[in-house]
């Protein structure tokens, strides 16, 4: 029974990453459902494993909101990784390349990519490692210095963000901030349910990456993303059969906050 909730955790990561991803891109690059299914397939092998390897209970509503938080960052690492390091694609069609690049200028050869995605990937390990080490060491750190551990792939997010899109749209400070400080109120909503702080850190992870992609799509839905700034509409049909998928996007946002909800009133067994 747990492991097709945790199926289900994934699909339903999958399908809100996918449909924040369609609604903003598809105008732009039309629609697929080999590239639409993309995350809600990866995510419905992610959460399944990462249920396996973390032993969550999965009949407990907070390790169910943990779980989808924990899927939805590894999700987007990994993706994310691949189209900035693995991936050859024409990138004339971006303002922002989406491959890796040094003020917007494309690392073309594929091993140089490989070398630099070799050392991006060892200081992701790093910290990652650096967090679970101080996790197994059983100490009673400071809370705040726990919620502060919750914030790494904030901070992760904010680094690789300026780095990618601030030579080309320049640097905004509060755009820097935004992600450290929504993981850390993630990250205090994730200490209610799980002692772990690298559950806490990656599932804050997505969270964020949930919440920021959100209000960049719906709340400015006809300013083109950072990406496609000063591209043309190729695809005009996309911008009214987008919105069929919507009501799915708000039912899964219910579904999740419902789930946080249900935690709260539950017993429930975290740093907080």
């Amino acid at each position: 029974m747990e492991l097709v909730i945790a199926i289900g955790i994934g699909l339903l990561a999958g399908t809100h990453t996918a449909t924040w991803g369609m609604y903003k891109d598809s105008p732009h690059e039309g629609f697929t459902f080999r590239r639409y299914s993309r995350s809600i397939l990866v995510s419905g092998v992610i959460a399944p494993v990462v249920w396996l390897i973390t032993k969550l209970t999965l009949t407990s509503s907070g390790h169910m909101v943990v779980l989808f938080g924990i899927t939805y960052g590894i999700e987007r690492a990994l993706v994310e990784f691949y189209k900035a390091f693995v991936r050859n694609e024409d990138q004339s069609k971006y303002f922002i390349p989406m491959q890796f690049h040094v003020k917007g200028k494309v690392v073309k050869d594929l091993k140089n990519r490989l070398w630099i995605a070799a050392a991006y990937a060892a200081g992701v390990l790093l910290v990652i490692g650096g967090i679970y080490y101080f996790e197994r060491l059983r100490l009673q750190l400071p809370l705040m210095v726990v919620l502060l551990f919750g914030t790494a792939g904030g901070w992760i997010s904010a680094f690789g963000g300026a780095w990618k899109d601030a030579p080309l749209e320049g640097f905004e400070l509060l755009k820097f901030f935004r992600s450290p400080v929504i993981a850390l109120f993630y990250a205090t909503l994730l200490a209610c349910f799980t002692e772990s702080y690298l559950f806490i850190c990656v599932g804050a992870l997505g969270y964020t990456v949930a919440t920021i992609e959100t209000y960049k799509t719906f709340f400015f839905p006809s300013r083109p993303r950072g990406k496609f700034a000063g591209k043309p509409v190729l695809f005009p049909d996309m911008l009214s059969r987008r919105q069929k998928f919507v009501p799915w996007y708000v039912a899964i946002w219910m579904a999740v906050i419902i789930g946080f909800v249900i935690a709260f009133a539950q017993p429930r067994n975290g740093l907080i």
